[in-house]
């Protein structure tokens, strides 16, 4: 069974192929919109993606070394995301799954970077924190779920770096030879300034940290800035991670999103791991992004328990959480 997944939530968009044998994924191929400057306007992402989704379905059939009609479904993110981003890749779904008769199969974006996490690490029963520009949720697994213990209560981790990065036009790009702009700026850091630490319970609020940290830059140097946002950022999500640790007792976490690729961060839960006899397990930089293999293989695990859409209810849900879908295959 082989499985086309389309991403196109935000600034990528990728198609993806898996199959229900080794090696899972067969194609991986995106393309990334970067604005020349400011953040991303939602009609410029529809226009990059209406542009390059041709090529990008070819090159990924072309990887694959397969053809569209030997593929038996058609999955696609339908949300959470951006709206004129969202419909771009439902638009082409739908009539890839029209032309073609294949099945249409909806998937959470965030399913996505969870089961491509499962996937790469091997991870049994994790505690799961997915960290990414438009979320922030510590999650685990329980009858039939994705239950959520913590998330954050306004912008999440990514953005907020993001944001800063871009006001003090260190960005765009946000990532630089693999690392985030504000992790390179923070190796020059002198000193730790005072910026808000903000959790509420196992939840945590970006958005005063972020206004603080503007401020802060008519007073203290930019790389003094980053370290401190930073530092503050990743320790608010660790003191959550570790009340969740504590309740669930998991003896690994998962990192999935594109914030797993920082670094910085993974220092800091090698430490807390250490503290609780745990295994860090971090998604592999090639799917840590958007991408569109991990809509595919979440697509194709959808698609073996018998979860397909009609093309019309194939509405996209840009607020879709993740613990309003059905997990049946890990029943």
């Amino acid at each position: 069974m082989k499985v086309l997944g389309i991403e196109s939530t935000a600034h990528t968009f990728g198609v993806g192929i898996a199959e229900d044998k080794p090696p899972f994924i067969l194609a991986n191929v995106r393309d990334t919109y970067v604005p020349k400057s400011g953040g991303m306007k939602p009609g410029d992402l529809a226009r990059h993606h209406a542009t390059v989704a041709p090529d990008i379905l070819a090159k990924a059939l072309e990887e694959a070394k397969t053809t569209i009609e030997d593929i038996d479904g058609i999955a696609v993110a339908l949300g959470p995301g951006m709206g004129p981003a969202l419909r771009i890749g439902a638009v082409v779904a739908r009539a890839l799954a029209l032309k073609y008769n294949k099945k249409l199969i909806p998937v959470n974006h965030g399913i996505g970077h969870i089961e491509i996490g499962y996937l790469t690490t091997n991870a049994k029963d994790p505690l799961i924190l997915y960290l990414s520009g438009g979320n922030t949720i510590i999650t685990t697994f329980y009858e039939g779920k994705f239950r959520i213990f913590g998330e954050t209560l306004d912008i999440a981790l990514g953005n907020m770096m993001d944001v800063f990065v871009r006001e003090v036009n260190l960005a765009p790009p946000y990532v630089v030879n693999g690392k985030h702009v504000i992790d390179i700026c923070a190796e020059n850091a002198k000193d730790l300034i005072d910026l808000p630490y903000v959790v509420k319970g196992q939840d945590m609020s970006f958005s005063g940290l972020l206004t603080a940290a503007l401020r802060a830059t008519k007073k203290y140097p930019i790389p003094d800035i980053c370290y401190s946002i930073r530092e503050n950022a990743f320790d608010m999500l660790l003191e959550a991670t570790e009340r969740a640790l504590a309740l669930t007792e998991k003896k690994e976490i998962m990192v999935v999103g594109g914030v797993a690729a920082s670094v910085s961060l993974r220092s800091k839960l090698d430490l807390l791991a250490k503290d609780w006899n745990a295994e860090i397990k971090i998604v592999p930089s090639q799917f840590s992004g958007d991408n569109g293999a991990m809509i595919a293989y979440a697509g194709l695990l959808a698609l073996k328990s018998g979860i397909t859409i009609p093309i019309e209810e194939s509405v996209i849900k840009p607020r879709w959480r993740i613990d309003e879908v059905d997990i049946p295959w890990r029943n």
